[in-house]
This record gives structure tokens, sequence and C-alpha cells, in this order.
């Protein structure tokens, strides 16, 4: 029932989101889970997992508990959406058998659905989840919020970090 609940809260806040931000440009077609990079005008106030400003993970998604782009968590983020992470069909697959179906789309709420490739902020505790099931997606550090480490370790984030390389 909650996972009920904490997904129609995430509709509605999309829907609040969308009916802000009625601007379309119409330069070139763009694949609805294609991921762009977010202007360097909206520098982030939070932190990432490395201390340094908190980057866009994805823009074209509308990903984030606030849809802004930003793996950024607040009071009313129940599942903490802080793991900025490239899913992959093993993820998708796993998230699907845990209840939570990621691929299959919802118009809408302009929800296109998620395939392999596509950049999401994942819930950290499903997160650490796949990771211990040996399923967890690549990450990006620098799209990825403080607050995960509340929930899993650098170490384990590193070693799926997709713009880290340890020396």
């Amino acid at each position: 029932m909650k996972k009920i609940i904490l997904f129609a809260l995430m509709f509605l806040a999309i829907n609040a989101i969308s009916a802000q931000s009625k601007v379309v440009k119409k330069k070139k077609k763009v694949s609805p889970n294609a991921c762009l990079a977010m202007p360097s005008s909206t520098e982030s106030t939070s932190k990432n997992v490395l201390g340094t400003s908190l980057q866009s993970c994805c823009t074209t998604t509308r990903t984030g508990f606030y849809r802004n782009g930003r793996c950024e968590t607040g009071p009313n983020d129940a599942g903490v959406h802080v793991v900025c992470a490239e899913v992959t069909d093993a993820f998708l697959q796993f998230s699907k058998s845990r209840g939570n179906d990621l691929t299959t789309p919802f118009p809408a709420y302009g929800f296109a659905g998620l395939k392999a490739g596509d950049k999401w902020c994942l819930c950290a505790s499903r997160w650490r989840e796949a990771y211990e099931a040996g399923v967890a997606p690549p990450v990006f550090l620098a799209a990825t919020h403080e607050n995960a480490l509340l929930f899993v370790s650098l170490e384990a984030l590193q070693k799926n970090a997709i713009d880290f390389k340890s020396h």
C-alpha cells in the first residue's frame, strides 16, 4: 500500500511540474528517454557523494523527486531518490520483481518507461538491494546526492561508478 501511495505522489508531482513548464522547443525530435546536460546556469546548492556541487542526472526524462533532472531530496521524498544511475536490463527486471515496474509507460504522467541505458534517479535503498543481489546499475557519482551515503558506502558506489577511476 505504501508503494502505491508513493507512486501516486510521484505522478502528482510530475503533473504539477509539467503544468508549470509548458515551454516546448521544436528544434529536433529527441527520444523521450534521451538525457541532456542541465544548463550550467542552474547550479545546485546540494552536494554529491564527492562533496562537490550536485550535477544534473538527466533532464529530458524529468527524473528526480522534484522532476528537475537532479537527484535532490527533501523531507517529502520518502523513497530518497538520490542515486543517479544508468539503468540496465538486469536492474529493471530486478526492480520489477520487487514491485516497482519502471519499464511500463504512463503517458498521462509524462513517463515513457525506462529502458537499458536511460539515466534515472533511483531510491538509495533499492540501489543497495540491487547491489547486494549483484545487479546494481552503474552510477554517476557527481550526480548522486550525498544522502545516498546514509544507505550505501562510498566504496560500493565507486565500484559501480561510470565517472570515477580509482588510482
